[in-house]
């Protein structure tokens, strides 16, 4: 080689060896996100789907020099069918980050296929307690049963509902609800009479709703999956327990902002405990209640802010890491961002991976013509509880 060809290899080689490392830092940044847009849960998949939307349109769809690429896959709410979907977005599409999972079993299906490829999971829904600890590589930007239930349980004893029963789905976040309110109710004096469970698939609550009121309590503690809410509303009043004087609280999926439009008068009064409402008086939540109506043509629901935050917390990471990514690196980043959402502070917890947030209680009354959940009591920095032995 002469002298002048050696001097354009010498000079050509750093680009060279440079050139993968660019092309990695542009090429684009995928997100999967797993959600059930069809069967029984298909709104919890259009709000989750709506809010990443809103987040991006608000936001850019450039971070850190990366554009963001949102792969959808609709998982129908089915287990089998989530871990199929993940493996394929992981192994064939390459994706960066896994996002989603409407219920714990979808997110426990997952979990595995995160640890093994080190690819992070921002949970946008998942709400039984344990689910965090099934994945060292998950953040949770939604919330814990246990979390949102504690304040329902003491607000019910101290507000003359001394006799309960609680009437809650058959899955992981039904039983961390009976579980909490029961041990709250307890330590407030009051006492759950009886523990009703239904089927996750096809319920049918009325036979259930029957014995609750044969039972005469005081009140009805209710958890149902996002929804569900509406079916559990109109079979309460069917079956005559409002008449009876038995009054209806749970967590805020009962009067779902989503759905509360369907219900009608018979929701009024219905005192719930959530992280979010749509009547939420902050200035943030009024500006992303009308830029979700106005994108999407529906009210968000807690799910819709569950999303639109799990979008804030990937691109924060992101743009931490500089554009690289990387799943050790992402997770790293993730851990411990605070920031205000349309619901209030929230904090990703260093430790825990998990959300510390507001929990309110609310009461559903009509405003303007149309029914909200309107906070009326607040407590600030809720962390997921251990169980009370």
């Amino acid at each position: 080689m002469d002298k002048r060809h050696l001097i354009k290899a010498l000079a050509a080689a750093p680009l060279a060896i440079s050139l993968p490392q660019a092309w990695a830092q542009n090429k684009p940044f995928k997100v999967g996100l797993l959600a059930p847009m069809t069967g029984p849960f298909a709104s919890t998949g259009r709000q989750m789907d709506a809010g990443v939307r809103l987040y991006m349109k608000l936001n850019g769809t450039t971070v850190a020099g990366r554009k963001i690429e949102v792969i959808l896959k609709d998982d129908a709410g089915t287990p089998d069918v989530t871990k199929r979907l993940a493996q394929e977005l992981v192994v064939n599409e390459k994706v960066d980050v896994l996002a989603g999972f409407g219920l714990t079993p979808l997110a426990l299906a997952t979990a595995p296929i995160a640890t093994q490829s080190k690819t992070p999971m921002v949970n946008m829904l998942a709400a039984t307690s344990m689910v965090i600890n099934s994945t060292p590589y998950m953040v949770r930007t939604s919330m814990t049963l246990p979390q949102i239930t504690l304040g329902m349980g003491e607000w019910a004893a101290k507000n003359n509902m001394r006799r309960t029963v609680t009437l809650v789905t058959d899955y992981g976040p039904g039983l961390d609800a009976e579980r909490t309110f029961k041990e709250r109710m307890a330590l407030n004096g009051g006492q759950v009479i009886e523990s009703l469970r239904v089927p996750l698939r096809n319920p049918d609550f009325a036979p259930f709703l029957q014995k609750v009121r044969d039972l005469k309590p005081d009140a009805l503690f209710v958890f149902v999956p996002s929804g569900v809410g509406s079916l559990v509303m109109k079979q309460f009043v069917e079956r005559g327990l409002a008449n009876a004087g038995i009054k209806l609280i749970g967590t805020g999926e009962i009067v779902d902002d989503d759905l509360l439009s369907q219900m009608g008068d018979e929701a009024i009064g219905v005192v719930s405990s959530y992280p979010y409402s749509a009547a939420h008086p902050s200035a943030l939540n009024k500006k992303f209640v009308a830029e979700f109506k106005k994108m999407h043509n529906i009210r968000p629901n807690a799910v819709g802010v569950f999303a639109y935050d799990g979008m804030h917390v990937i691109y924060e990471a992101l743009r931490k890491t500089g554009g690289k990514g990387g799943g050790d690196a992402l997770m790293a980043a993730m851990k411990g961002q605070i920031f205000e959402s349309p619901r209030g502070q929230v904090l990703i917890d260093a430790n825990t991976r998990d959300i510390v947030q507001s929990v309110f209680i609310r009461k559903t009354e009509r405003v303007n013509g149309e029914l909200y959940n309107i906070e009326f009591s607040e407590e600030k920095d809720v962390r997921d509880p251990k169980p009370v032995r």
